[in-house]
């Protein structure tokens, strides 16, 4: 009933490919054309290939586009697509320039999604109108996954690795003669290849002679992106065909490059990749029934900034087969999800914090919910007597503490987990986590929980703020334009409670709020007795 909008997560290797054929060729099926978008011009002549030797026995006109291919033939290419001869066009950023005119075009398939910046994706926006998208990619940005997770965009992760598949062992090393000679010699000894990562391309040569001089007699050829076209082409055929020991080159091996006989890989520098970056040029290597080695390159570990810390650990931690979705979620973690609708495609959001932000997002989708359930008069509407959330201002300390948790990400992790929490379950589970990973949880956690329970469960009867400092007790209900919450039962077992209670309290208004405040004089409440309090509240007959 709607174009389909499907990001598929799989680990490097793991078949995305395989999908991407597949849906192009029920697309071609049914007279509509094909647009195969990959982030490098290698990458667009691998996937060629690919797509020819799987569909030769059809009838299915392929092509490629890139800045390979002449002017002459990129015109006559850009021709046979606008009158329907071509049926699948795979390229890079050309796709998305004024001279793509497609005569049916029915599905966009994205691979390696996480290469394309919003420029590129904002021209998409103009491409894909109707027409269904396929997105490929073993780690997607941030803003992507959040996506996702959101339900934004329907999600497919596939788990099941290729059958004999081991996992690539990795190690964080310092640039040593012995590590790199043993490596290659180990390598090169079996009947294998190696990829070698340096990522600068002016002192490449430098590299090159350390190489030979360590291994004097292996053959070794370098690639970069500033290479001409033709001579580029020339030496990943010719490593492909094992003309060559040794891969000395950028990372333009990185996007989707499949040579099932290199099976270690060295990457120099290791501390200034991104985190998928990392994982998708080791996902280059351990692609056959051998097992794989990746060597990352990086000073001391102790020398380097945090994050870049993390991501070495991370990429060393997540190196199990089909880790590529848990790293992902890992690159969330540390980098922020970025601006759903802005420029920033990962990042905090810098003035009102990230949870804030999740919060206000979660709103406008409730509220967008509940028009829709309004429309098509579904029973099942969204409870308007309830406080999306409820503020909670208090001077009692719950929190925890540095000596619980020592490590400040550990600890942030486990506030956004305890915050997002809706049910007693939950929370159970979260204690049982705590005590089992660092032991018997103290009283400022303690509270801290019980803080959260007074959270979730003053929502549920409209209490949308609770001061709780300075001997005060005071609730704030929701405004009191709200009819659906002062017409509801909810709000007459509050009023009939404050009649029949034995404590005292004061009803009031304040910032167009029903107020109620409770006499702390005679009485130093707790978090447990405000709980006791909004229980009774809740046990309450209504009149209504």
């Amino acid at each position: 009933p709607y174009p389909m909008e499907r990001l598929i997560c799989g680990d490097v290797g793991f078949g995305k490919t395989e999908i991407a054929i597949r849906a192009a060729f029920k697309a071609v099926c049914d007279s509509r054309q094909v647009a195969v978008l990959v982030p490098t011009t290698i990458l667009a002549f691998q996937h060629y290939n690919t797509f020819m030797a799987r569909l030769k026995d059809f009838p299915v006109n392929i092509s490629y586009i890139n800045r390979f291919r002449t002017a002459k033939q990129q015109t006559e290419i850009w021709k046979d697509v606008e009158n329907g001869k071509i049926d699948i066009l795979i390229g890079t950023h050309i796709l998305l320039g004024k001279k793509a005119k497609f005569k049916n075009l029915g599905l966009l398939i994205i691979d390696e999604e996480q290469k394309f910046g919003v420029a590129a994706k904002e021209k998409l926006k103009q491409l894909k109108v109707n027409v269904d998208t396929l997105t490929l990619t073993a780690t997607p940005i941030p803003r992507t996954l959040q996506f996702s997770l959101m339900g934004a965009r329907d999600l497919s992760i596939l788990q099941t690795p290729p059958p004999n598949r081991q996992p690539v062992q990795t190690e964080i090393c310092q640039f040593d003669d012995t590590t790199i000679r043993n490596a290659i010699d180990f390598e090169l000894n079996r009947g294998g290849q190696v990829f070698f990562v340096h990522n600068k391309i002016k002192n490449i040569e430098q590299v090159k002679d350390v190489i030979l001089r360590l291994l004097p007699g292996i053959s070794i050829a370098v690639g970069h992106g500033q290479m001409e076209g033709s001579k580029l082409e020339q030496i990943m055929v010719d490593f492909m065909n094992g003309q060559y020991d040794v891969l000395l080159c950028t990372t333009i091996i990185e996007s989707g490059l499949d040579i099932p006989n290199v099976n270690t890989i060295i990457i120099n520098d290791a501390q200034n990749y991104g985190l998928s970056e990392l994982h998708q040029l080791r996902g280059r290597v351990g692609r056959s029934n051998k097992k794989a080695f990746c060597y990352l390159i990086a000073p001391p570990i102790n020398t380097l900034s945090e994050d870049s810390a993390k991501r070495l650990r991370a990429v060393e931690e997540f190196a199990d087969l089909g880790s590529g979705f848990n790293i992902a979620l890992r690159d969330l973690d540390i980098r922020g999800a970025g601006d759903i609708l802005g420029a920033e495609q990962s990042g905090f959001i810098s003035d009102i914090g990230f949870d804030t932000y999740q919060k206000i997002l979660n709103e406008a989708l409730t509220e967008l919910k509940y028009e829709e359930n309004l429309e098509t008069a579904d029973s099942d509407l969204i409870d308007l007597s309830q406080a999306k959330d409820c503020q909670i201002d208090t001077d009692i300390e719950a929190l925890i503490p540095d000596e619980y948790i020592s490590s400040r990400s550990e600890r942030m992790l486990f506030y956004r987990n305890i915050i997002e929490m809706k049910t007693d379950e939950e929370i159970v589970n979260i204690q049982n986590q705590m005590t089992d990973r660092f032991g018997p949880i103290p009283k400022q956690v303690k509270t801290l929980f019980d803080v959260l329970k007074l959270k979730n469960e003053a929502a549920t009867i409209g209490i949308e703020r609770i001061i709780f400092k300075n001997n005060i007790l005071k609730f704030y209900f929701l405004p009191q334009d709200n009819l659906t919450f002062y017409q509801s039962a909810t709000c007459g077992k509050t009023f009939k409670f404050i009649q029949n209670t034995p404590l005292k309290c004061n009803i009031g208004e304040k910032n167009n709020r029903m107020t109620l405040q409770f006499d702390t004089a005679t009485h130093r409440y707790s978090v447990k007795d405000i709980l006791k309090i909004i229980s009774d509240i809740k046990n309450t007959e209504s009149d209504q």
